[in-house]
């Protein structure tokens, strides 16, 4: 510790010197006796030893915290990794090309209790082209999907997208997900367009983690790729 009076020294040179000197308070064990804190829970004073282990319990407390919802968000996530599971095994039991996309529709309800989604798909086999699920997108709307490299969350801000859906006026909060062959985020152009939508505009709010959602883009998109020509 430095006593030149040119350099005072300050509260970090004490607690420096106290740090590096473990065996201070075995030669003055006194001191711990004596020292009396302001409680943080009123304004009792409190023993040096009986605060130590107040922010002892403190710690403890938060890393219970912390520990309790990281084991939330696992089951959470379990949670959904199940649905997803269940969702896939329907998609692959359908033995109808034609009826596919009414099924991967249906399941997204069933599983995940999406209270509306829409399902577009485009550039299929001509035998596909009457369907309702590949009539009614225009160009700008292929466009729009095509440059999405991530799902997009948020509201729906008078998107084509939207008028998808049966009741377009109760989609206070959107996902739309691009389908695309391989990686959500790969260079090829989208060939369809999946919107879920909800009346909690919480519920698929803008900043949402979308791991989730890209893992349903990559299995829809795999799964309706047998629309396409071959």
């Amino acid at each position: 510790m430095d006593n030149n009076p040119m350099n005072p020294i300050t509260e970090d040179d004490i607690a420096d010197w106290l740090a590096n000197s473990p065996d201070f308070f075995e030669r003055h064990a006194e001191l711990l006796a004596s020292v009396h804190l302001t409680s943080p829970h009123g304004n009792r004073a409190v023993s040096l030893q009986e605060r130590q282990a107040e922010m002892l319990r403190e710690k403890i407390k938060a890393l219970e915290h912390r520990i309790m919802q990281m084991v939330r968000h696992g089951n959470e996530n379990m949670v959904i990794s199940d649905r997803i599971h269940r969702w896939a095994q329907s998609l692959l039991l359908v033995q109808s090309t034609r009826a596919l996309p009414a099924t991967l529709v249906a399941e997204l309800h069933k599983q995940f209790m999406v209270p509306q989604v829409a399902l577009k798909v485009w550039d299929v086999d001509t035998r596909y082209g009457e369907e309702p699920f590949a009539q009614g997108v225009s160009e700008d709307a292929k466009s729009f999907a095509s440059s999405l490299t991530q799902p997009y969350c948020g509201m729906s801000s008078g998107l084509e997208p939207v008028g998808w859906l049966d009741d377009p006026a109760t989609a206070l909060s959107i996902a739309l997900i691009p389908l695309r062959p391989g990686a959500v985020n790969g260079p090829a152009p989208a060939f369809g367009m999946l919107v879920l939508a909800s009346p909690d505009p919480q519920r698929f709010e803008s900043g949402l983690a979308t791991d989730f959602l890209e893992r349903i883009a990559e299995l829809a998109s795999a799964a309706l790729s047998r629309l396409r020509p071959r």
